[in-house]
């Protein structure tokens, strides 16, 4: 009997010293955290630290802005497992994922060294002047938010080169195209310039001078009236030439 209760007695000991390293050693989950509210809307241009020393930047072309993403914390933070960063062109957003080999954005994980090394670093290069506006990353500790350590900036492809060409096209089309246009309104405008002149030969002479054209009653009146006037001088003179010849007697 006394030896049963000592087998049970240790039995339960071990039991509870189970229990209690398994409450005291935490139990570490993956987690969701978002990206550094003050790192939301950046650019790598306008970034305020940028590291183009960074040995892990040399993959980048020159075309390309260079993004350098960080865990911080300790151990209880963890490492990266994937990242989700949402970036704009300035018309639409494209998502990226970390890391990913099947899309058109190298991207790249990284640890420490040491006896203990964790996923901490996470790189990503994308065409540049795109803005960064948010992200998300799931770690496999626990953690507030993850930041944005570092840029290096690129410099912008000459994409808007197409843009005069295109401008400049319409430009000799529509130049060209008038010039029919207008070689064929005067010969349609003299047209009706011819059909005035029988207007001007029944008018009399002066309508291509800009004046206004003579009509057939004018002229008709200023005959009449020159042959009133003409009959008039006439009767006058024979009137005086009839006093002349009168003698007056006494």
């Amino acid at each position: 009997m006394p030896q049963r209760r000592h087998v049970a007695r240790a039995a339960f000991s071990a039991a509870a010293a189970t229990a209690l390293l398994a409450f005291a050693t935490p139990a570490w989950a993956s987690s969701t955290i978002p990206l550094h509210t003050a790192h939301k809307g950046s650019t790598a241009a306008d970034f305020p630290t940028q590291n183009c020393e960074d040995e892990r930047f040399e993959g980048r072309t020159a075309d390309q802005d260079g993004w350098h993403f960080v865990l911080p914390g300790g151990k209880e933070s963890g490492s990266f497992e994937t990242l989700t960063l949402t970036y704009t062109d300035g018309t639409t957003e494209v998502e990226v994922k970390v890391p990913d080999a099947s899309d058109a954005y190298p991207d790249f994980l990284y640890s420490t060294g040491g006896k203990n090394p964790r996923v901490i670093h996470a790189y990503v290069f994308t065409p540049a002047g795109w803005t960064l506006v948010d992200g998300s990353a799931v770690i496999s500790g626990e953690a507030r938010k993850f930041n944005l350590s570092h840029t290096c900036p690129g410099t912008p492809s000459q994409s808007p080169s197409p843009t005069p060409s295109t401008t400049a096209s319409p430009s000799p089309s529509t130049s060209t195209s008038p010039t029919p246009g207008e070689s064929d309104t005067p010969s349609e405008s003299g047209s009706p310039s011819e059909s005035t002149s029988p207007s001007e030969g029944t008018g009399g002479s002066g309508g291509g001078d800009g004046e206004l054209p003579l009509t057939g009653v004018a002229t008709t009146g200023i005959a009449v009236t020159g042959l009133v006037l003409i009959g008039g001088g006439v009767a006058l003179t024979a009137l005086r030439r009839r006093r002349d010849r009168i003698t007056f007697t006494s």
